[in-house]
């Protein structure tokens, strides 16, 4: 299995509409993937919360659509990192995983908001709902994928819920502040190794809303091994993975077999 994480940078002075199409043409040329991975609310800033209503879309809005295309571009399962999606009156921090054809594989509305009582915990509401899908892989095997985002990653029973749910692979978009780099160092190697999951964890680079991206996307091994970990600076980070590890992981060391909680 072959995984790209798209780690974008961007500032405040790149409209949304032209860092739509210049995201859309770098996902659409990435031939061979399996998987491309973008990070949190790249479209329409991740910390930038005092435009997100203006800039909120449905479902199927403009983002969503340039994603599919760019998604059967490629040929790759796409995660679109998410978007504010607007929902009647209603704003959710929505992630939209994307099939090789454009289709719509599964939606995942941000259950943890980050901001205590600011920013995207007064304006988003928080989903409900823990989301792990089938996803196809071009050798033709299928995995089962969960799927957090961001702030999810400070809360372990989350990483459980998917656990339980079946997953092998966490996919991780986020808009992760550079002040806060050694956390999501941490915790992205603690929620694989503490539930013996492969974890792509992608970031963000550059500085938007007065805030500097801690970029640092890294895909974990269920063992909590790093097995590629990207820069500060826009990068596409390109990593193979055998989806078996977990697997081997799960028999070499049972841990989880003894759970009693």
């Amino acid at each position: 299995m072959r995984l790209h994480l798209l780690q974008v940078g961007y500032g405040d002075d790149e409209p949304v509409a032209a860092r739509r199409d210049r995201v859309a043409a770098l996902v659409a040329a990435q031939e061979g993937a399996d998987v491309v991975v973008l990070p949190e609310l790249w479209a329409h800033g991740g910390f930038a919360s005092a435009r997100w209503s203006e800039r909120a879309e449905p479902l199927d809005g403009p983002t969503a659509r340039a994603m599919a295309d760019a998604a059967r571009a490629c040929g790759a399962v796409v995660h679109a990192g998410s978007v504010v999606e607007r929902d009647g009156d209603r704003l959710f921090n929505t992630s939209l995983l994307l099939g090789p054809d454009g289709a719509l594989l599964a939606r995942y509305r941000k259950v943890h908001r980050f901001g205590h009582g600011r920013g995207e915990s007064e304006l988003m509401t928080p989903g409900d709902e823990v989301v792990v899908a089938p996803v196809p892989l071009r050798d033709g095997s299928s995995l089962p994928v969960g799927l957090a985002t961001c702030y999810d990653l400070r809360f372990p029973e989350m990483f459980r819920a998917l656990l339980d749910g079946g997953a092998r692979l966490v996919l991780l978009p986020a808009a992760w502040p550079a002040a806060r780099r050694e956390h999501w160092r941490l915790l992205v190697r603690a929620r694989a190794l503490e539930d013996q999951l492969l974890v792509a964890a992608c970031g963000t680079a550059g500085a938007h809303a007065r805030t500097l991206m801690a970029g640092a996307s890294a895909v974990v091994g269920p063992d909590g091994g790093v097995l590629a970990e990207a820069g500060e600076d826009e990068e596409v980070l390109v990593v193979d993975v055998d989806p078996g590890v977990v697997r081997r992981a799960r028999e070499d060391f049972p841990v989880l077999a003894d759970r009693r909680l």
